[in-house]
């Protein structure tokens, strides 16, 4: 290449050197300004609490949903276990089927009386009364195996009442479960023990 168009290409050189340093240090600036704008910043903060907070709102209302329910569910108990202690249950010849759908009058719609169990049976005395609560078995079909008594007790009797509700399991997110048997769902347990009156 001779001296002289050595001497024409070489402002070139000058010019196309000084302009891809000029786009680096654009290049630079953006990058900086799109390091500091913090416009935004909130919504991705939020993204990243976002599941965690939504599982904990949903596990808290599951849970006091069961809570609330079970404690429906004593109430009931109870309010049956006195007819038991007072007699009006024997003296009426009140048949289990009966009994059942008493109880499940007292409870609020949203529990179905076909998911409650009731055990009634009774014991020699407050000692050896077994208070723990029954293993539930089904079979290949999902229904209960269970053999349930209903022995209402005599005048002066100590008896011994449990009723079961099969809480359908909801899962949530994160795993969330309250499910304590082997089907997946969670049993509700009250268990009411006491001495009948002379009633007679």
């Amino acid at each position: 290449m001779s001296d002289a168009t050595r001497r024409i290409l070489r402002p070139a050189a000058r010019i196309a050197r000084s302009g891809r340093a000029a786009a680096r240090a654009i290049a630079t600036l953006r990058a900086r300004r799109i390091a500091r704008d913090s416009r935004g910043s909130a919504l991705i903060e939020f993204a990243a609490v976002a599941a965690p907070f939504i599982a904990l709102i949903f596990a808290n209302l599951a849970t006091a949903v069961a809570f609330f329910s079970q404690q429906l569910l004593d109430t009931a108990t109870e309010k049956m276990s006195r007819k038991l202690m007072t007699g009006q249950v024997q003296k009426a010849g009140t048949t289990p089927e009966e009994f059942k759908i008493a109880l499940c009058n007292d409870l609020p719609t949203y529990l179905s009386c076909d998911r409650v169990m009731v055990n009634v049976r009774k014991a020699a005395d407050f000692q050896s009364a077994d208070t723990s609560a029954a293993s539930i078995t089904f079979d290949e079909n999902g229904a209960v195996t269970n053999e349930w008594k209903f022995e209402a007790g005599q005048p002066g009797e100590v008896v011994l009442m449990q009723v079961y509700y099969r809480w359908p399991n909801i899962t949530g997110p994160l795993g969330f479960s309250l499910a304590n048997m082997s089907n997946g769902e969670r049993l509700l347990v009250s268990t009411a023990i006491f001495k009948t009156e002379q009633y007679e």
